[in-house]
Parts: C-alpha cells; sequence; structure tokens
C-alpha cells in the first residue's frame, strides 16, 4: 500500500451499503455547493433527493422546503499574498475544469463512419440540440415530461441530452435524467454523464445520492470514474481512494482514467509531500497499466503547485525514460515549477527547449518564465519576457499584469504597481480577485491603507468576493497602522461573507485585541481560533499571556497555560519561557521547576531569556531563587547557573553583589571559560563606577586565557583612562593591536591623549603624537586632543601653536579647537584675554560658534561675575542663540546666589519660553535663594512645583526644606522631612540637624533634640564646637545642668576641647538654675586651668549672682575679680547695667550702678542722677571705643542702657541714646522706615526697653505723617518683632502687652511669625482718637520713682501696674480684643469685675441659645493633641533610628 493510500476499511458496496452509504452521507454533508447554473430563476424542488425518492430514507438531509434555495458558490481559494498566481496551475487544472479525464482520453482516438453513419449522427446530433434547447426554454415549474414523451429518444439520446442541458442548468439535466429513470432504468452512460454534470456544478451531495441509487451490481468503471471526478474536483482525496478501493472489492478494474483522476483529486487535496508523487506513480505501474501522458503532466503539476521541484524533475525523467513524449502542457508546468522554486535560468533554459523541440509557446507559457523572472525581481528580463509575449501575438491577461504588480509591489514601487493596475483597465482586461488582492497587499505593506481599503471596496463593487489573503493583507495593514476599529470592522466583514480565516488572520486579530487590552474578544477570538484547528506560536501565546497579565485574569491564563501542554504538545520549558517573558513570572517559574524535576535541561539561550524577563519585571530575588532550584535538581548547569546568577545581578545593577559571587566563585574555581559573562560583569563595574574591580576581572580574565573582545578592550582602556593611568591604557591597545583586534584606535588613541592631559602629563601626549605624525600623518581629532590636553594644565601659548600648526597644514581647526583653545585660557584664570582671542578669531575669518560662547558663559558663571554673565547672555539672545541646560543651570545658580531674584525670576520665563523646564538643580538653587531671603511662602511654592511636575526630591532639596522649616519655627515638619530622607536612604547635612536643633530648642522639644543630637553622633557626623554649645543652652534652657556638664566629658571623649565659651555657657547654665555657686565652682577650675581667662566667665558668675537677687555677693565678686588682675570692661559694664535694670526698688539698681562708679565707670548712675549736655558726647565717645572691639559690644550695652533708663523713667534719655545708636549704625538705619513710604518697622536684635522707645518714636512719626498727608502709606503696615529671645527676654510678647495697653488695632500676622499687622485706615483713626497717642513725646520724670515701672513676668516686660489686671482679664476672659483689653485695664479692680462678670454670663446665654438653635455647637481646640502627638511619633522615630 502506498504512503497515500489512506488507510480505510473496504467498503462493500450495495450488498453491504449500510457503511459506504454513511460514508458518503458524512462526505457529502461536509462539502458546500455552488453557484446554480445561468438559469436562475428556474427553481427545480425535486433536487432535493428525499422529494425524488420519497420510498428511501435520508435522515442525515435537512427536511425539504419548497422552492429550494439556490445554493452559494463554492468560496475562491486562498493564494498567498506573496506569490501571485503559477500560470502553470491554472493550465494544468483547465482540462478537468471543462469535461472528466475520461471524455480527455477518449479525445484523441479516431474514429471511422461510413456516409450513412456520418448522416445518421449529424440527423442525431441536431435532434439532441432541438431537445435541449427545447427543455432550457421550458418556463419555470414546467417539467420535462412536455418534451420527452412526444420525441421518442432512446436513452443514449437522453444521455446525451443531458449532457448538453447540463452545460447550463445542471437542475433541468437533473429533471431529464429523473425523466430517464422513471422510464427505464438508466443505463451506466447515463448515470456517468449525470455525475459529470453535477460533478462540474459542485452538488456533491446530490452526486452522491444519484451514485447510491443508480449504482448497482452492473456498475462500471465508468461510473466509478465519474464519481471520483466529483470528489477529485473538491479535493476528496480520501473518498476517491476509497471508492477506488471498492473498485477492487467489488472486483472492476481500474484504468488509467481512474488512476489519473485519483492522481488529480490527490494534487487538489493539498501541498504534496516529497516523494507523494512517485508513490502515485508507482502504485499506476503496480496496478499493469502504463501511464500516459495525462498522467505524467498531472503529477508535474501538482509538484509545481507544491514547489516539489525534486520530484517534478524525477517524474519528468522518468517520462522521457518511459518514451513517453512530453507536450506543451508538461513543458508549461516544468517551466512552472522552476519558476516556483527559483530556479530562474533552468525555466528559461527549458524554455529554450520546448521552442527547440517544435513546440510554440502559449500564453501560459510566457506567464509561466514570467513569473519566473518576478520572482527574482528581475525587472529588465520580466519586462523582456512581456515583449515578447505581445510580439508572439498573445495580449496581456490577468495572469501577465497580476505577476507585474506583484513583483512591483513587493520592490515597493508603488507607482508601477499602480500604474499598471490602471493599463490592465485601460486596455479591457478586468481586474480578477488575485489582482485585487495582489494591490491591497502591496498598499497596505506601504502604509497607503486608505488605498488598500479603497481597493477592496472597488473589488466589491466589480462583483468579486474578497479572498481570505485580500482581508488578511488589509486586517495586518490597519492593524500596522493603529486602525485597530477598522481592523476589527475589516475582520467581522470577512466573517460575514462566508470567509473563514486562515491562521495569519486570526493571529493578526489575536494581536491587535491583545495590545488593546479587549481580552474578552481576544479569548473568544482564541478559543474560535483553536476550534478550527489553528495553533497560535510562541509570540502570539506571549502576547495572549502579556494582556491577561496585565488584567490578572489568573483563570484564562491557567487555560491558555492547559492549551499549551495538551493540545499543543509544548515542552514545559519553553511554556515555562514564555510566562515569564509574559511577567507571569510565578506561573512560569512553577513549570519550569515541574520541567526540572522531570530531567529537563535548560539550554543557555532559554535561560537567558528567563533571567531577562525577571530583570524586566524587577523580581531579581524570584530569579535567583530559580536559579538555585535549578542547580539543585539539575547537576550538571552548575558553570551556566552561575554564570547566569552574576549576569543577572548584573541586569540588576546590583554590581557589588555580581563581584561578591564572582569572587566566592573565583574561590572555588574559575567562573568558566564564557567571555560574555566577563563582558557583563565588566561593563556593569564600569557603569557603577567600580573601576578598580572592573580592572581586577579584567586581570583575572588574562590569568586565565581568555582572549578579551573589543567591547572588553574598548571598556577597560576607557576604565584606566578614568582612573588616571593612560600609559596602561596605552599599553593595552597596543597589545589589542598586535592580537588582531579591530580596535578604533582614533578613539582609543583621543581618550588616551585626553587622559595624559587630566593628569598634568601633556609631555606624554606630545610623545605620542610625534609618533603618530611619523608613522602615518594626524587626524584632526588627535590635533585637538592634544589641544585639551594643554588646556588641562593652563597652556594657552603651546595650545595656540597647535592651532597655528593646523591652519599652516592642515587640517583646519574645528570648533572643538578653538574651545580647547579658549579652555587653556579659562583654566589659566585669563578670563580678561578671552574677548582678545575672539577677536583675533573673528578677524581669521572664523565664526565664533554657540559652543565657544556657552563656554565663556559658564567660565563668568563660574567665576561669580555677574555683570559678564548678563552681557554674554543678552547678546546670545539678541543673536539668536539659546543657552543649553548646563548653562541655564549655571546662571540661575549664580543670579541666586546674588539674591538677583528678579533677574532669576525672568531667566526662569524665558528658559521655559525656549522649551526647557527647570530641573531639580534649578528648583533647589530657588528653595536656596528664597529661603536664605525668608521668603517661606515662595520657597512653599517652590517645593510644590517639584511635586507637581514629577521631580524627585534630592538631598539638597530636603535639606533646604528642612531649614526653611527650622527658621519659621516649624520643627514638626522639618522632623518628618527628617523622617522621610531616612526612608529614601537620603544623607542629611549636618547643616540639617544643626538648624534642627536650633528650632527644637526653640520650640521647646528638648527631648527629640537630645534625640537628634544622639543620632548625629551614632553616624559620625564630624561634630564642631558649635553643636556642643547648643546642646548646652538646650540643658540650660531645660534646667538639666547635670547633662550640660556631663556634655563637658562626652566634648572631650570625641576629641573636642571645651573653651572659654564651653564653660561660659555652662556657669550661664547654673545661674540660669539659681546656683551661682556652682558657677563660681567653674570659674575656679578655668582659673586652675591653663586658659587665659578673661572677663566673659567673671560676668556669667556676676549674671547668676545678680539674677539670685544676691547683689551684695554680686558686687564683691566684682572686686574679687580685680583683686585678681583681672580689670572690668563692656561686658561687666553690661551685666551689671541689665541687673540695675531689673531691680524692683531703686536704691538697689542704683547700689549696682555706684560699684560701677567705684570701678572707674560712672556713666550709667550719671544717666540716672544727671541731666548735664556733656552726657550725651561721652555716651557717644564711648560707643565709638566698644565698635572698635567686636560687633555686638556695642549693641548690648546700648541695648542695656536703654534697659535700665526705660525701666526708671528716663526716656527722653533713652530716646536720644536710641537716635545717637541709630546715627552711629548700631541700630540700623531702617529700624523704622516712615520716611521710605514703607511706614514698616524692623525691632529685632532691640532688647525690650530699646524697642518700647523705638515704637514709641515710630508712632509718633506715623502721627505727623497721617496728620500731614505725606509720605502717604501703604494698604497695610508691618511691624516686625521676630520670634527670638534677647537676655532671656521675649521682645514679641513685651510689644504685644505694650500695644493691649495702648488699645492698638495691631494684631498678630497670621502667615508668618514674629510680626504685627494693621491696616492703614484703622491705624490712622487709632492714631488721631485714642488717649494714648494724644501725646507721644518722650519725658524723663522728674525724680527717679522708687520702684521700677517694669516688671518681668513669664519671659516678656509689662507696665509694672498692669500686671494683675492683666492676669485678671487672661485667666477670666482669655485672649481679648485690644481695644475691649485697653477698657478693661483702665477701669478699677471692682468695676472691672462686675463688667467681666456679665460679659462671661453674656457669652453663656448666647451660646445656649445658639445650642437650642442647632446653629454652632462648642469647638475644642486640637492644637494641644497635634503637638502632643507628633512629640510621640518622634520619640518613636528617633529610636526606631538610634536602635
Amino acid at each position: 500500500m502506498s504512503p497515500m493510500a489512506v488507510t480505510s476499511l473496504p467498503l462493500p458496496f450495495l450488498s453491504s451499503s449500510s457503511s459506504f452509504t454513511c460514508h458518503l452521507r458524512r462526505a457529502g454533508t461536509a462539502t458546500t455547493t455552488a453557484a446554480s447554473s445561468a438559469s436562475e430563476d428556474f427553481d427545480y424542488p425535486l433536487a432535493d433527493p428525499s422529494l425524488r425518492w420519497p420510498h428511501l430514507r435520508f435522515p442525515h438531509l435537512p427536511a425539504p422546503r419548497f422552492p429550494a434555495t439556490v445554493a452559494a458558490a463554492p468560496p475562491v481559494p486562498a493564494r498567498p499574498p506573496q506569490e501571485a498566481e503559477d500560470p502553470a496551475a491554472t493550465s494544468a487544472s483547465a482540462p478537468s475544469l471543462v469535461e472528466p479525464l475520461d471524455a480527455r482520453a477518449h479525445r484523441g482516438r479516431v474514429k471511422k463512419l461510413s456516409k450513412l453513419a456520418l448522416r445518421r449522427a449529424q440527423d442525431w446530433r441536431a435532434r439532441v440540440a432541438g431537445l435541449a434547447d427545447a427543455i432550457l426554454a421550458l418556463p419555470p415549474g414546467a417539467h420535462v415530461d412536455d418534451v420527452l414523451d412526444g420525441a421518442r429518444a432512446t436513452p443514449d439520446e437522453v444521455a446525451f441530452v443531458v449532457r448538453a442541458v447540463g452545460e447550463s442548468s445542471w437542475r433541468r439535466a437533473l429533471d431529464a435524467f429523473e425523466w430517464l429513470a422513471r422510464s427505464s432504468a438508466p443505463a451506466s452512460r447515463a448515470v456517468a454523464v449525470v455525475l459529470g454534470v453535477l460533478g462540474r456544478a459542485r452538488q456533491d451531495s446530490t452526486a452522491e445520492e444519484v451514485f447510491l441509487r443508480f449504482a448497482g451490481e452492473g456498475a462500471t468503471v465508468q461510473v466509478f470514474n465519474s464519481m471520483m471526478g466529483v470528489y477529485a474536483r473538491s479535493g476528496r482525496f480520501d473518498d476517491a481512494r476509497q471508492l477506488l478501493d471498492t473498485m477492487h472489492e467489488r472486483g472492476i478494474d481500474p484504468d488509467l482514467v481512474s488512476f489519473n483522476t485519483l492522481i488529480n483529486a490527490r494534487s487538489k487535496a493539498g501541498c504534496l509531500a516529497a516523494g507523494v508523487a512517485l508513490d502515485l506513480l508507482s502504485e499506476v505501474r503496480q496496478s499493469g497499466l502504463r501511464p500516459d501522458v495525462i498522467t505524467y503532466n498531472t503529477l508535474i503539476s501538482a509538484c509545481s503547485q507544491s514547489s516539489n521541484l525534486e520530484d517534478a524533475v524525477t517524474v519528468f525523467e522518468e517520462m522521457i525514460a518511459s518514451e513517453c513524449r512530453p507536450d506543451l502542457w508538461t513543458y508549461n508546468a516544468m517551466v512552472s515549477v522552476h519558476g516556483r522554486c527559483g530556479k530562474a535560468e533552468e525555466a528559461e533554459r527549458l524554455f529554450r527547449e520546448l521552442v527547440e523541440k517544435g513546440f510554440m509557446p502559449d500564453a501560459i507559457t510566457y506567464n509561466s518564465l514570467l513569473y519566473a523572472f518576478a520572482k527574482e525581481g528581475n525587472v529588465d528580463k520580466v519586462e523582456h519576457t512581456c515583449e515578447e509575449l505581445v510580439k508572439a501575438g498573445f495580449k496581456k491577461n490577468e495572469i501577465t499584469y497580476n505577476t507585474m504588480i506583484h513583483m512591483y509591489g513587493k520592490m515597493g514601487r508603488l507607482d508601477l504597481a499602480v500604474g499598471l493596475y490602471d493599463e490592465m483597465r485601460a486596455v479591457g482586461c478586468t481586474p480578477d480577485a488575485v489582482t485585487y488582492t495582489v494591490m491591497i497587499d502591496s498598499l497596505g505593506k506601504m502604509d497607503r491603507i486608505a488605498e488598500a481599503g479603497k481597493m477592496l471596496e472597488d473589488m466589491a463593487d466589480a462583483g468579486l468576493k474578497p479572498t481570505l489573503v485580500a482581508f488578511s493583507a488589509l486586517i495586518c495593514a490597519y492593524a500596522k497602522g493603529g486602525r485597530r476599529a477598522d481592523a476589527e470592522k475589516t475582520f467581522d466583514c470577512m466573517i460575514a461573507s462566508g470567509v473563514k480565516p486562515d491562521r495569519l488572520a486570526y493571529l493578526v486579530m489575536l494581536d491587535v485585541f491583545a495590545r488593546s487590552g479587549e481580552t474578552e474578544k481576544m479569548l473568544r477570538l482564541y478559543r474560535t481560533m483553536m476550534n478550527d484547528n489553528y495553533r497560535p506560536d510562541d509570540d502570539m501565546y506571549q502576547v495572549l499571556l502579556v494582556a491577561l497579565a496585565k488584567e490578572d485574569k489568573h483563570e484564562e491564563i491557567e487555560e491558555i497555560i492547559q492549551d499549551m501542554e495538551l493540545l499543543c504538545r509544548m515542552n514545559l520549558g519553553v511554556i515555562s519561557t514564555l510566562l515569564i517573558k509574559a511577567r507571569c513570572v510565578s506561573q512560569g517559574a512553577k513549570l519550569l521547576k515541574k520541567a526540572c524535576l522531570q530531567g529537563y535541561k535548560p539550554d543557555a539561550k532559554s535561560l537567558w531569556s528567563i533571567m531577562n524577563a525577571y530583570v524586566m519585571t524587577e523580581k531579581h530575588e524570584e530569579g535567583l531563587s530559580l536559579l538555585e532550584c535549578i542547580r539543585e535538581h539539575v547537576s550538571s548547569s552548575q558553570d551556566l547557573i552561575s554564570e547566569c546568577s552574576i549576569i543577572l545581578l548584573c541586569r540588576k545593577q546590583t554590581s557589588i553583589s555580581a563581584y561578591e559571587q564572582y569572587s566566592q566563585r573565583l574561590t572555588l574555581k574559575y567562573p568558566g571559560q564564557n567571555c560574555n559573562l566577563y563582558e557583563y560583569l565588566i561593563t556593569c563595574l564600569v557603569e557603577a563606577e567600580l573601576f578598580s574591580e572592573a580592572c581586577q576581572v579584567f586581570c583575572d580574565m588574562q590569568f586565565i586565557g581568555i582572549e578579551a573582545s573589543k567591547n572588553i578592550y574598548k571598556s577597560i582602556i576607557s576604565t584606566y583612562c578614568k582612573l588616571g593611568f593612560p600609559e596602561t591604557a596605552h599599553g593595552l591597545m597596543d597589545d589589542a593591536l598586535q592580537s588582531g583586534i579591530p580596535l578604533n584606535t582614533l578613539s582609543c588613541r583621543v581618550i588616551i591623549i585626553e587622559a595624559y592631559g587630566k593628569i598634568k602629563l601633556w609631555q606624554q601626549a606630545e610623545i605620542l603624537v610625534k609618533g603618530l605624525r611619523q608613522a602615518s600623518g594626524i587626524d584632526r581629532r588627535i590635533w585637538n586632543a592634544l589641544i585639551h590636553a594643554y588646556a588641562e594644565s593652563g597652556l594657552y601659548e603651546k595650545a595656540r601653536a597647535v592651532f597655528d600648526n593646523m591652519i599652516k597644514t592642515g587640517p583646519l581647526p574645528t570648533v572643538d579647537s578653538v574651545n580647547g583653545m579658549m579652555r587653556a585660557l579659562i583654566v589659566d584664570g585669563r578670563l580678561d584675554e578671552l574677548y582678545v582671542v575672539v577677536q583675533e578669531l573673528q578677524d581669521m575669518d572664523f565664526k565664533i560658534s554657540k559652543s565657544t560662547v556657552l563656554l565663556m558663559l559658564d567660565a563668568f558663571a563660574k567665576a561669580g561675575d555677574v555683570f559678564e554673565v548678563m552681557k554674554i547672555y543678552n547678546g546670545m539672545k539678541a543673536a539668536g542663540y539659546l543657552p543649553n541646560m548646563h548653562l541655564y543651570r549655571s546662571m540661575i545658580s549664580l543670579l541666586c546666589h546674588h539674591n538677583r531674584f528678579r533677574d532669576v525670576e525672568l531667566m526662569i520665563a524665558e528658559m521655559e519660553g525656549a522649551g526647557f523646564k527647570p530641573d531639580l538643580a534649578i528648583l533647589n538653587a530657588l528653595l536656596n535663594m528664597y529661603t536664605a531671603a525668608g521668603n517661606f511662602d515662595r520657597t512653599t511654592q517652590i517645593y510644590q512645583s517639584i511635586l507637581e511636575a514629577g521631580l524627585e526630591p534630592d538631598e539638597d532639596t530636603y535639606n533646604t526644606l528642612i531649614v526653611m522649616y527650622c527658621r519659621s519655627l516649624r520643627p514638626e515638619e522639618g522632623f518628618t522631612l527628617l523622617n522621610e530622607m531616612g526612608k529614601r536612604g537620603l544623607t542629611p547635612k549636618l547643616q540639617s540637624y544643626k538648624s534642627l536643633l536650633a528650632a527644637s530648642a526653640k520650640a521647646e522639644l528638648r527631648e527629640q533634640a537630645d534625640q537628634l543630637f544622639e543620632e548625629m553622633r551614632s553616624k559620625s557626623y564630624q561634630l564642631n564646637r558649635s553643636i556642643y554649645h547648643m546642646m548646652m543652652k538646650i540643658y540650660r534652657n531645660a534646667g538639666n545642668h547635670s547633662k550640660a556638664e556631663n556634655l563637658l566629658a562626652v566634648m572631650k571623649e570625641d576629641g573636642i576641647e571645651p573653651t572659654i565659651a564651653t564653660m561660659h555657657i555652662l556657669m550661664t547654665s547654673y545661674g540660669t538654675a539659681g546656683q551661682p555657686q556652682e558657677a563660681e565652682n567653674v570659674l575656679k577650675s578655668l582659673k586652675s586651668s591653663s586658659l587665659e581667662v578673661s572677663t566673659l566667665p567673671y560676668s556669667t558668675v556676676f549674671d547668676a549672682y545678680l539674677k539670685n537677687g544676691d547683689y551684695d555677693l554680686g558686687i564683691t565678686k566684682l572686686l574679687e575679680m580685680k583683686r585678681d588682675g583681672v580689670e572690668p570692661d563692656h561686658q561687666v559694664w553690661t551685666c551689671f547695667i541689665r541687673a540695675a535694670s531689673l531691680c524692683e526698688q531703686t536704691a538697689d539698681a542704683i547700689l549696682l550702678l555706684k560699684s560701677l562708679q567705684d570701678c572707674g565707670f560712672d556713666l550709667p548712675i550719671r544717666l540716672l542722677t544727671e541731666r548735664t549736655p556733656s552726657l550725651l558726647s561721652e555716651i557717644a565717645n564711648y560707643l565709638e571705643e566698644l565698635e572698635a572691639l567686636e560687633d555686638s559690644a556695642a549693641l548690648n550695652f546700648v541695648n542695656a542702657v536703654e534697659d535700665l533708663l526705660w525701666a526708671f523713667e528716663c526716656r527722653a534719655t533713652a530716646s536720644r541714646i536710641f537716635q545717637l545708636a541709630v546715627e552711629r549704625s548700631i541700630y540700623r538705619d531702617n529700624v523704622f522706615r516712615v520716611a521710605q513710604k514703607d511706614w514698616g518697622a524692623d525691632f529685632r536684635k532691640l532688647s525690650a526697653g530699646a524697642a518700647l522707645v523705638g515704637l514709641t518714636l515710630w508712632l509718633d512719626h506715623m502721627q505727623d505723617a497721617s496728620l500731614q498727608g505725606s509720605p502717604e502709606s501703604p494698604k497695610s503696615v508691618v511691624l516686625v518683632t521676630g520670634e527670638g529671645e534677647y537676655n532671656m527676654v521675649s521682645l514679641r510678647k513685651t510689644i504685644r502687652a505694650y500695644l493691649l495697653e495702648m488699645g492698638s488695632p495691631f494684631l498678630p500676622c497670621r502667615a508668618r511669625s514674629g510680626r504685627f499687622v494693621v491696616k492703614n485706615y484703622s491705624l490712622k483713626m487709632w492714631l488721631k482718637d485714642s488717649p494714648f497717642c494724644m501725646d507721644l513725646e518722650l519725658k524723663d520724670a522728674p525724680a527717679l520713682p522708687k520702684l521700677n515701672s517694669m516688671k518681668l513676668i513669664e519671659g516678656y516686660f509689662m507696665r509694672a501696674g498692669l500686671v494683675s489686671a492683666f492676669k485678671d482679664i487672661h485667666e477670666r476672659l482669655g485672649e481679648v480684643w485690644p481695644k475691649k483689653f485697653s477698657r478693661l485695664a483702665l477701669l478699677s479692680e471692682e468695676c472691672r469685675d462686675e463688667v467681666m462678670k456679665a460679659d462671661i454670663q453674656g457669652r453663656k446665654e448666647k451660646l445656649e441659645r445658639m445650642k437650642k438653635k442647632g446653629i454652632v455647637t462648642a469647638r475644642k481646640s486640637k492644637t494641644r493633641a497635634r503637638r502632643e502627638k507628633f512629640v510621640r511619633e518622634q520619640e518613636q522615630n528617633m529610636k526606631v533610628v538610634l536602635e
């Protein structure tokens, strides 16, 4: 049995007809019916077998329908888009489409007839033709009985009538056959004829029923051949083979027509595998038959359709050997098969051979040869063959045009393809389905999608049904162009038109749905595709899995995995690779582990793909875990696993871990001989700037004997140059060249020369260049590198010499040459010569490029020359140049450093207009500028813009923000940012910690400050003395003096020796705690040390005793200081004056001031007791002496004097000294700015007394300006006090108490602390109407009061007579408006008590009424709760950090 003989049981005919009948019925239902014949209006209900033979049962057939429907036309076979129709195939199948093969076999037989027989034959033909015409002329619904009953036609004549009618209408032919069957049993000839008619009409099921009914015991070979012909037309080779087997069982010997028909069925059933044609030929010979020319031609044509050149040549050779003479059909098929297989020269040789043998080439011959040349893209040969075709008298048909159009389409020459299409239509050659399909495919591939869509519409308009290839080509074009909706619409149209999608169409639409996220449609189409027995490829499965993984459709993913494993029989390793590539990592890893347990050994390529997927999904740890699993179960993959692990770590960008694993592997054995491993590792280390490690790996390579690749040499030469070893890099370059490695020597030499320049070895660079000059000349880039090497050392003259030599001998200098020369001047610091060189270059007709200007701009920006930077920048804008991002960054940083706010904002706007967006460095510069200027609102806005731009804040951002929050006394936000930095792995600057410490001290967050200090020490910050001093002040303010003393030991442990200032802080701590003896003990220890003791520690001891009220002891210690040989100075005077200002009794203040008088300094007591004009000049002289000592000496002295004079009501004197301090710039000249139309005031750094003097003078100035109307006031007036304390006294609270007493309209600013704001209208009205403003002149009291007029309570000054009223009002009413407070403070105690009781009662009643109405509910302050929560969180965070 031949391979093509399908294994099927022999079917007995009629005697055991059940199985054969079932087979025929099954096959009949699987076929598609063809279009009806030309008589479309004729309806023949008896075509249904169940109606024609009602006594038989046809359970497989549908119930009869009246009228019967016209069967649809069979689908046009799809043609591959890459190749046009093969004309030989058309020639091979053309005879079978016209008549059965048995007719072709008998055509050549010559029949000798007598004259009578000829006359009878002519009468018979006329009679048959008349009957046929009469039948065809019958109206619809009429029967043939009206014609045949009176004709007295013989059965043979009726058989010929059936054949003649069948050429026009198979239904009428079947009607005539039915008439014959009713009249008598039809002969075999009639059955064979009607089967042939039905076969040509593609009515397979009807033919099968006729065959079953009439092919009885007397059936001949012709009947079987006709039924085989029916199957052959539909490509049903298995059914044809079964009929042949049935003939053998029935004892009917198949003839040559039977085998030719079988071969024809096999050729139409699909591509012939190699050897099938030879097996069929051998089967013919084994049957005792001699193959004829039709046999050979059918086999060769089948080989041609399958592009099976070897079998075609073998059959052709056997044909020659068996002395069967080839005909034109044979040569056409041979030319075609050679053309299909790309053997154009052999096809051309066969063409010449058939001409030599006397055959006249027909259109099919020329088209076959044309196809052969077109497949190779030989345009000249194609055009020549086309000309020969026309010369031979043939017209270019649709095959000719299709072949040429397809060739030009594949070559991308659509203009020629479209031209041929237009020519084809112009000459009257109607484009067929192949033409349209080729045009659609070509237009779609060239992205002319709209034209391709229009071509499909033209195809439908022409009455042609679009082919599968046409639909598929258009769907591909739509998908490629991103027109997914059009692709889906076209696919739906293809389904609706009855065209069944092929695998390509399914794959394209699956890809479209997957990429558009329409997973439901994708899954439905996938299931339909699987039901149609089409299987996706690996890439398509990966696309499907990716789409499902994005939507976490785990069940559907499992379904796909089952299909791959069970239906597609895919290898588990391949499936796991696809899953991991699709980021279904867990499923992929699970399958791969399962495969490894079954003995699967992953190859290197698959494992690399899997590891790459793990890298892409950032699941590196899972990848390493999978490698360990493979290492355990696949012992033979140890080296591969190690290499994969190292490469995975490299791709993970964890270069340190990769190097560590490499080192561990190195201790056991060398990782392997894989050069790619070393290339990955070295590249990773170089990218991570681990240059030393990269060099070590390279040395290991050399030791093992692995030959380095070109990329490794390139990386390692660059690495040695970056490390500053250009000599080593030079040697490696020479070694690579000697080994024959094709390095880019020019780029390597440039790098080496530049590296010599960076380490200032320009002499070596000169030697290298001289060697090149002697060898083969020097490239321009070498000269430029040498210029830059000179530039790194600032050798302008040498760089200029090279530049001049290039002008003289060539090659000519470039912009890079000019920039190198300018760089030499910049490095040498000769910026003033840049303009001179620019002028010289312009005189030599060199155009100054943008990069040169940018280089100059950058140089001036780094030098801090704002004037030159702005000059160059403005010139660039005028010339149409714009800086790059780097220069914008440098210029903006420079302007921010100089606080050029307006210029910065303008440059930011211009930068954004040029298409640049500010990066993080620029925004950080803005943050620094606004933070330094105290514009915290703008700082916050900049930070918000950083977040909105999607930028990731870095260390500079966070550090600046921490400083900003600390300066605005918002340490809570600063601690939050500090914790955020820790989470992100960012390192805070020491300044950030210092700012937080200072802000914590002011906000009394002492525990947080303590934890912050310990964190700084634990992180090994280089703490300076100021931080310890700050902590000592914090402990001092907290009253924790033991910690302050213990901090001295900590300082010594950390290698920082305490100084006088340190001891002063400790002594101040004891003094603040009321322990002057401890402060004195510290002083004694200082005296016993080697440190030189100044008046500062003595002053601290004095201050401790005086604050404690021990005035006598303070005076005693002053005298002891004099006995110790230390003369009192301004610090001592200031200390005693400040203490005198705090004395409640005037007598105590006089006592302290007299002690100063006894020590030789009588100015303070004279200021209180005398009114001589000379005092002011003496004060001025003394202030001049203090100004020469230190910055704050005069300020501290004046502040103390102002406190003293204000406390004891010498306020006119205080006013004069205040104005003197302003004149001498001890106080800022803008302490109040009424004359500048600002009307604002800034009392920061003033003591409480000085601030009250300044406030009174300021109000007086504003009152005068308000009455005179000049200068005009702004809309609001701001008074700045700050949040700081001077000498432990809060200036803000002091001013607040004074403004409350006066009933002023000043209110605390909500936006910024340490400020009071008032509207100009309210201020003017108050200055005009308030009784407190009637007389703002400062006067001295006639005599000194017995008691201090001011009292220090809770850290701020207040008028002594106001203290009780202030406490009473605030304790009972809380915060009240200034005007109300002023009225209450002026009342007597009894009246004030009654008023406040009435006020409290009124509030309660009002609140009750509002609660009843549901208008308002009592609010609860959350400020304290938030603060306590923050403190708890900070304590927890600090504990975590310290642990």
